[in-house]
């Protein structure tokens, strides 16, 4: 049984992104079923306004409740998954929340716009995520990535486990470098270890090279990480660790 997707937004065009590439193979194989809803078709104007001024003045649009509660209601009704929005108030996406995302069979994602929703919208919401500290011209920007990001976790979806636990961020530290053909590009070579067929060492190498990574670069992530024996005595013979 397909893993069930519903995408609530006023541009449903913008998700046709979701027809190409991994996630688009996905639902060929009916892996996943994406679609979504055009919030515009759920208003009570005759206009088809989803939009209003704010109560108490200020600067720009808020999208209204009405359309947005009628329109979740109506995803509800062939999908029972937790209602995400994709605002400023929510939690910072990372990988551990997609890891834990992607365990789920159904989702239902609200993409907000202009400056945001009705308060009273938020009665039918379970999960607010961010991407960051910064703004963007509307939900369905920061929804593209955050559906990409639980779907290729999702069984099924890659070819193998390991196209993803080798990743960047899967286990809290930075991909190792990788090389192709040439073995020489530039007079700059390939390390010498990772044509040396020795497996074990190949392994040891790319750890360390995670690790000084993670530690050079995401300072922040490095301090996080429960670093095994192993790790240390990496560490230590680089002269990265006492």
């Amino acid at each position: 049984m397909a893993i069930k997707i519903d995408i609530l937004t006023l541009f449903p065009e913008m998700f046709e992104i979701f027809n190409h590439s991994i996630i688009g193979k996905a639902k060929e194989k009916r892996i996943l079923d994406i679609n979504t809803l055009n919030i515009r078709d759920y208003t009570l104007d005759k206009h088809k306004k989803v939009d209003d001024y704010p109560y108490g003045g200020g600067a720009g649009m808020v999208m209204a409740a009405q359309p947005i509660v009628d329109c979740i209601k109506a995803a509800k009704q062939s999908n029972k998954g937790k209602v995400i929005f994709l605002g400023p108030r929510g939690k910072t996406f990372n990988q551990n929340m997609a890891k834990e995302l992607s365990k789920e069979k159904e989702l239902i994602f609200l993409c907000g716009h202009y400056e945001g929703i009705d308060e009273r919208a938020y009665e039918c919401i379970d999960i607010e995520i961010s991407l960051g500290d910064f703004v963007l011209t509307g939900g369905e920007m920061a929804c593209i990535p955050v559906v990409d990001g639980i779907c290729r976790l999702m069984p099924g979806v890659l070819s193998s486990s390991e196209s993803y636990t080798d990743e960047s961020f899967y286990d809290g530290v930075l991909e190792y470098p990788q090389y192709t053909r040439p073995e020489c590009f530039r007079e700059i070579r390939v390390p010498e270890v990772l044509i040396s067929g020795h497996h074990e060492n190949i392994r040891k190498w790319r750890r360390l090279q995670s690790l000084k990574l993670t530690k050079e670069r995401r300072p922040d992530l490095f301090g996080k990480l429960q670093l095994s024996k192993e790790d240390k005595k990496l560490l230590i013979k680089e002269g990265l660790l006492k």
